[in-house]
């Protein structure tokens, strides 16, 4: 009856009716039925009503599969009908899929995307994101339960790093001490215990570089001081000093992931008072205000300094005067930031000092474990389109806490998937985090075992974008311009916070609370809202969600107030937070405003927080300044570099993707 078929990309191909009955008998079968002559009857009955609707026209396979979900129906056929519409879908989204990844396939060539801002343009780079790209697509249609693969491609909610879904875990405060004091074996063999500055700080490099290779997300030393301390005892200031420069150098120049980045670094510092841990201190801050050999800022570590009364908070404290060295610091490069020992969610862990990673990243309570900062890590996260449920909820506070019960329980329930999937990696999958005992009760594994007793250490995060957005839905301003928009502020994320602690005790897992880092993502779910939704004035009309629950940027407001606002959510955000205010120029010459301003943080209750400014380097003649213009001021050149920190690390502006270059321009310095 029928000689051709157009498939979808056009070709007219051979027609075969033996396919629309396979397809019909393999749906029946998938409801229990095993008659193909039913199969083969139903058939000739799709076949008439092509003949009725096309009279010898050429159709295509989706008019063919219209066909057969119209005919079963009309035959009474409902259940092999449901059947025959669920393979369908599935098989519609596995092509979609494939063609989205071609599409990602061949932007990859052209240039790496700039998602992850400190990933290069090399070979290397592409070659992995290539892989990246193809497990993304793996994962959503072949492994991760459909109700949270759509909930994901919908915009619903975000898996971050999707591509490491089955593969590995997110990050880790390393106990650099042990390693150090042990040696270690990297893969190619015993590295023994150092006995220089100069060769510790080798060795911490490496150390990190090795870890990153196994994970996908930071790298984080805890008590770098107290670790480095025994190193520097008998060495010289300038010996100490060409130690720490040697780890920046190290950390900005050596390359994880197969080249195609820097190690995402983090070194927490600043409350050894020893001798030791006071040069350590001291000189890694002079180091890292030097800069790189020319001057230049540098991106990595990400360097952070905790502050605690009785330690260096105060006049008379004995680190007193490297808080002081730490600000001048801050406030020529912008690092370091300043962690707060005296949070109250922080200072209730007497014993052990609570430590942070430049993304925001917090990991202290365990419900399985001894609660400590070293030799955890968060294990994954997923993030939530606050804006798009308060859309949704037109308005309606008691629809938006509905919908976000439910939403809350589906990414606790996708997190618990994921968790399943890591615990049953071996430890020969990670054999530096694992192997060499990185992690919390691996020393008790062999290599073939399960890391499940190792990985019960490491939380679980529900994190969440757009309060600012979600407040203007819900009361028709942002919690910045009504005290109304943050008491439902500070009562949004403090539900969020009962539901997430819920989920501890339900799956006996450490479930947390994260205020996101991720400027990219907020990208996304404002693209896919904007799309489906429309212009919504003070919501979509922007490129980009605004970063947790900070204050839009774009907002004037004073210093002190932003901190005031943003400080009560710090406690209910255990898994990871961090403020910002935007200065216009660096604050060199008024180090008692600094202080001033970072004592009003403690005092509001933050737990970690910083200042921004432009940095910005002429390649030609090495001039650092603020260069608003493109060419130099003083040598005319056209080359400059432009570093600026965004979710936490720092990064150069080439290398931001449009959502965070559109949210940069929209910063306002603070008043």
């Amino acid at each position: 009856m029928f000689t051709t078929i157009r498939k979808r990309d056009g070709r007219l191909v051979e027609f075969d009716e033996k396919k629309i009955t396979d397809a019909i008998f393999k749906a029946a079968r998938a409801v229990g039925g095993e008659d193909r002559q039913t199969a083969m009857e139903l058939t000739l009955e799709v076949l008439k009503y092509l003949k009725k609707e096309y009279n010898g026209n050429t159709f295509g396979v989706e008019d063919v599969q219209d066909a057969v979900e119209k005919t079963l129906i009309e035959h009474g056929r409902a259940k092999t009908a449901k059947a025959y519409i669920l393979y369908r879908d599935k098989r519609n989204r596995v092509r979609e899929g494939k063609t989205d990844l071609m599409e990602a396939v061949r932007q990859i060539l052209v240039e790496t995307s700039r998602e992850n801002a400190n990933v290069s343009n090399s070979p290397s780079a592409k070659m992995l994101q290539i892989a990246s790209a193809a497990s993304k697509t793996y994962y959503l249609n072949r492994l991760i339960p459909e109700e949270f693969s759509l909930a994901h491609q919908r915009g619903d909610i975000h898996i971050h790093d999707l591509d490491f879904y089955a593969k590995t875990l997110t990050c880790i405060q390393i106990p650099l001490g042990n390693l150090l004091k042990q040696g270690f074996d990297n893969g190619h063999g015993y590295i023994r215990p150092p006995k220089r500055p100069s060769s510790a700080t080798a060795l911490a490099a490496i150390i990190l570089q090795s870890s990153q290779n196994d994970m996908h997300g930071g790298q984080s030393f805890a008590y770098f001081d107290r670790d480095m301390a025994p190193y520097v005892e008998n060495s010289s200031e300038e010996e100490s000093f060409q130690a720490m420069e040697a780890l920046i150098y190290n950390l900005n120049s050596m390359h994880s992931r197969a080249g195609a980045q820097v190690p995402f670094s983090s070194i927490n510092f600043g409350t050894d008072t020893s001798e030791g841990g006071r040069r350590v201190t001291r000189n890694l801050l002079l180091a890292y205000e030097r800069g790189l050999g020319r001057g230049e800022n540098p991106i990595f570590p990400n360097i952070i300094f905790k502050l605690k009364e009785g330690i260096n908070f105060n006049p008379g404290d004995p680190n007193y005067d490297l808080f002081q060295l730490a600000m001048r610091v801050a406030a020529r490069r912008m690092n370091p930031t300043f962690s707060f020992m005296d949070a109250s969610f922080n200072k209730i862990y007497k014993d052990e000092e609570v430590s942070y990673m430049g993304c925001r990243t917090r990991v202290i309570a365990n419900c399985r474990g001894p609660e400590i900062s070293d030799r955890r890590g968060n294990l994954s996260f997923t993030s939530i389109n606050l804006p798009r449920l308060a859309i949704k909820a037109k308005g309606n506070t008691d629809k938006f806490f509905s919908s976000l019960d439910q939403i809350m329980d589906l990414v606790a329930r996708q997190l618990y998937h994921r968790y399943q999937i890591q615990a049953n990696l071996k430890v020969k999958d990670m054999p530096f985090l694992m192997g060499q005992h990185l992690y919390l009760d691996s020393d008790e594994l062999g290599p073939c075992d399960r890391i499940e007793e190792a990985i019960k250490h490491g939380t679980l995060s529900i994190g969440f974008i757009g309060l600012a957005e979600t407040l203007t839905i819900l009361t028709g301003k942002h919690h910045g311009e009504s005290a109304e928009a943050q008491k439902l502020g500070l009562e949004i994320i403090e539900r969020m916070r009962r539901l997430v602690d819920g989920f501890g005790a339900e799956y006996n897992l450490n479930y947390t609370l994260l205020a996101t880092p991720a400027e990219g993502l907020s990208g996304r779910f404002l693209g896919i809202d904007h799309d489906e939704y429309g212009l919504i004035p003070g919501v979509t009309d922007k490129e980009y969600y605004t970063n947790s629950f900070h204050i839009p940027v774009n907002y004037k407001i004073s210093m002190f107030d932003k901190v005031s606002l943003e400080g009560p959510y710090h406690k209910m955000c255990n898994a990871g937070h961090i403020s910002y205010l935007e200065l216009a120029s660096p604050p060199i010459h008024n180090l008692e405003a600094v202080e001033t301003i970072i004592k009003h943080m403690a005092a509001t209750d933050m737990g970690y927080a910083g200042i921004n400014f432009p940095i910005d380097f002429c390649l030609g003649c090495s001039h650092t300044g603020v260069i608003n213009e493109d060419e130099c001021p003083v040598c005319q050149g056209g080359a400059i570099r432009r570093v600026r920190r965004i979710t936490g690390y720092f990064s150069t502006v080439d290398r931001f993707n449009d959502a965070k270059i559109a949210e940069l321009k929209d910063r306002v310095p603070h008043m």
